[in-house]
């Protein structure tokens, strides 16, 4: 039985043991605001206004690891439909999302609760579905109008993404294809994953994810109108209260590892709430599952030791299991292929 289950069954008095987060929610919080940059200006503004939309995607991956994207290009209709279609799939009986459980990591469908139960030592408290949209897109049969509204979706965001990588290689001093080119994310990978996130009655009790960073380039989320994601920025934690139908874009260990350091992935973690279901969507956009990804050359200055290599490359797939294989914590996946 996932979350879900167990919250509309009636019988949830306690917190059960196992699901029970030994954190403290209580840490330093800070209210600053997250950087924001306008998607329209970099696609079709002025000269102008797409050189300072470049600027601020290098400072916000500089600085943050994360920004908010406004007036992008993936309609609030799709948004919609692709959060009304992913909650009737979680309304499924049991029976039914048990066709899509999944037994190995990267089966192309996969659904079911916390994180990794394998470990058997920590749950979560959330309910999930993963799917792989890209190269080869699937998709569950059920609900109706799920195939159809996420392959739309799965398309417009890595129209978008593809357009943000641009920025983020013009914003490195390199041309706007480097990046592209350097990891093929055209025929590279993406998963679509599905988060959903009951109320809890003891929500300081449990976590709805553990503190960490994505193993991507960059990842793409929308939520709808139920907060709780916060990122790990100068040692506090900054919830995010993102406007209306727009996206939240974080930087991957992928990204750190081919910008040597430069632009680092962002920790971050998701508390949930007493009172309100939060349902989540977001697309993790990497290179080809059998692409090894090492710091670019071009990003590397060995003199006077200013940007020596910092990381091994590791195969896209290999870095992935490691990550699902292990505890969730922190950027401790990543600390296997430090080098200095």
């Amino acid at each position: 039985m996932g979350i879900k289950g167990l919250v509309e069954s009636g019988y949830l008095t306690s917190i059960p043991p196992e699901y029970v987060f030994p954190s403290n929610l209580n840490d330093l919080e800070a209210e600053e605001r997250v950087p924001t940059v306008d998607f329209s200006q970099l696609t079709s503004g002025t000269p102008d206004e797409r050189s300072k939309a470049i600027q601020a995607i290098g400072k916000a991956c500089r600085e943050w690891g994360f920004f908010m994207v406004i007036n992008h290009s993936i309609p609030e209709r799709l948004m919609d439909e692709m959060l009304n279609v992913s909650e009737r799939f979680f309304d499924l009986t049991e029976e039914e999302k048990k066709e899509y459980a999944g037994k190995e990591l990267l089966d192309p469908i996969r659904c079911g609760t916390g994180f990794n139960n394998r470990q058997g030592k920590m749950f979560i408290w959330r309910d999930y579905l993963k799917i792989h949209v890209h190269p080869h897109f699937h998709a569950p049969h059920k609900p109706s109008g799920f195939r159809e509204t996420s392959e739309e979706y799965s398309r417009k965001a890595r129209e978008v993404v593809e357009e943000l990588v641009k920025g983020v290689s013009k914003s490195l001093g390199q041309e706007e294809n480097y990046i592209h080119k350097k990891t093929d994310i055209e025929s590279g990978s993406q998963l679509l994953v599905v988060n959903l996130y009951p109320p809890c009655p003891r929500p300081e009790l449990v976590t709805g994810m553990p503190p960490h960073s994505d193993h991507g380039l960059l990842t793409l989320l929308m939520q709808n109108d139920v907060c709780g994601l916060q990122i790990l920025h100068n040692g506090k934690w900054v919830p995010v209260n993102p406007p209306p139908h727009s996206l939240l874009v974080n930087t991957g260990d992928q990204m750190e590892i081919l910008t040597n350091g430069r632009y680092e992935s962002v920790v971050h973690r998701v508390v949930v709430n007493s009172k309100a279901t939060r349902i989540t969507i977001g697309t993790g956009h990497g290179p080809p599952l059998g692409a090894i990804v090492r710091p670019a050359a071009e990003l590397l200055d060995t003199t006077e030791n200013h940007h020596p290599q910092k990381y091994k490359g590791m195969k896209y797939r290999d870095y992935i299991e490691l990550q699902q294989n292990n505890e969730l914590k922190g950027k401790s996946c990543l600390d296997h292929l430090r080098i200095i």
